[in-house]
């Protein structure tokens, strides 16, 4: 019975393969930043209309889900995709008056996400399932733009700086049973899967080092609050040998105000960093000694230093059992030495902080070409990247909904 639900819903995604590539890209021509996708929410909602999905909007500002109900059931299936760009200068693609651009595959996302409704949809296959498929196109999966966003905090039109921790906040995953997306794997033209895989958390620390100016003339009259910050960058780094492999603690600062002008000593000088690694007591042991290198080198010339923790991103924690459901439907799509298992991205994601709510799965899928927040980045297969997503998201809806998982 399952088989051949499966083959109705792949029939029906493969009969919209233009439309669903049309998607990627206008998607990938109008990149928006996070909490800002309203060109992007706009097209979800057009599709939902065409589809006959009814949906809820706004979510976290941006946000739509959509939802096809079953017979009655316990299951709330929630498909996920992310809506956001990031700036990326020199992207072909980029916006030229935000620099933003889809060099994350967000694009895809979205699209495998409506390719997925759209199978669901158009083969009538929830008349024969139990529960609820939900489609939830995301807001600001990229940590950026936190001044602007911490603006909407003190105006109370957030309370948090992420698309998914400010929809938790909200209420809007109450009920769901169990969540999947699927994101880019970069660097991998061939449609390869990588399941299993963890991620990092962070921590995001703004930094100010406070000095006294003088005349640059003069440098003995002031505090030079940029040497203070160039000697935390010394500190950091000699810290680093400190940190475990197996924790995969990152820490990489950038200066973002270096003084104001050359004939002064620097008074005030700010840095943000992040402290990245695969656990919570491995984050804030690194964490520590990030601030103890800050004070430490701000003591040494005189100059103070105030540090800002922002909580970012939990690691992420995935789900076995669900990821053997979506495995089984992978193996009948893929050759077996195109999946792979384990590993971890580098990089963060505020799926972390939803795998720590419910039952999660986020599977790599290559198509991809060029490294993740690059110029270079951009879709390779089209096959790989949008349509098989879509199909292999919506097959394994398709067992959960009928009966292949339970919540314990």
């Amino acid at each position: 019975m399952h088989d051949e639900l499966k083959r109705r819903v792949i029939a029906a995604i493969d009969a919209a393969r233009p439309g669903i590539l049309s998607w990627g890209e206008r998607i990938a021509s109008r990149p928006e930043l996070g909490f800002k996708e309203h060109g992007t929410s706009r097209l979800v909602r057009e599709a939902f209309d065409a589809l006959g999905i009814a949906y809820e909007y706004p979510l976290a500002l941006t946000g739509v889900r959509g939802r096809l109900g079953g017979q009655p059931g316990p299951l709330n299936v929630c498909l996920v995709g992310e809506m956001d760009a990031l700036p990326c200068a020199g992207h072909p693609a980029m916006d030229p008056q935000t620099l933003a651009a889809h060099a994350c595959g967000h694009n895809a996302q979205v699209v495998a996400l409506l390719g997925a409704a759209l199978g669901l949809a158009k083969s009538g296959v929830m008349a024969h399932l139990r529960g609820v498929a939900s489609f939830f196109a995301v807001p600001a999966e990229e940590y950026i733009d936190l001044p602007w966003r911490s603006h909407l905090l003190e105006t109370g039109a957030l309370q948090h700086l992420s698309g998914k921790q400010q929809l938790i906040a909200e209420g809007a995953f109450e009920g769901v049973s169990a969540a999947m997306m699927i994101h880019a794997l970069a660097e991998t033209p061939q449609p390869r899967l990588q399941l299993m895989c963890g991620s990092t958390g962070f921590v995001s620390k703004e930094i100010t080092f406070h000095g006294r100016e003088a005349h640059a003339s003069r440098p003995d009259k002031g505090i030079n609050a940029l040497n203070a910050a160039m000697l935390a960058l010394m500190g950091i780094h000699a810290a680093r040998e400190t940190f475990r492999d197996e924790d995969g603690i990152r820490v990489h600062p950038i200066v973002t105000q270096g003084g104001d002008v050359v004939n002064s000593v620097p008074a005030r000088v700010t840095m943000e960093t992040y402290v990245r690694g695969k656990s919570a007591e491995a984050i804030a042991d690194a964490a520590q000694k990030v601030d103890r290198a800050v004070h430490g080198a701000a003591m040494s010339v005189g100059a103070t230093a105030e540090i800002k923790d922002t909580p970012g991103y939990l690691p992420l924690k995935q789900d076995g059992r669900l990821s053997q459901v979506f495995e089984a439907n992978a193996r009948e799509l893929l050759p077996e030495e195109y999946i792979t298992h384990g590993g971890s991205m580098a990089g963060s994601t505020d799926m972390g902080d939803l795998s720590h709510v419910i039952p999660c799965i986020h599977p790599l899928m290559g198509g991809f070409s060029g490294a993740l927040h690059s110029r270079d980045f951009r879709v390779a297969d089209p096959e790989a990247a949008y349509i098989l997503p879509a199909k292999l998201m919506a097959m394994t809806a398709v067992d959960l909904l009928g009966g292949a998982w339970h919540v314990d």
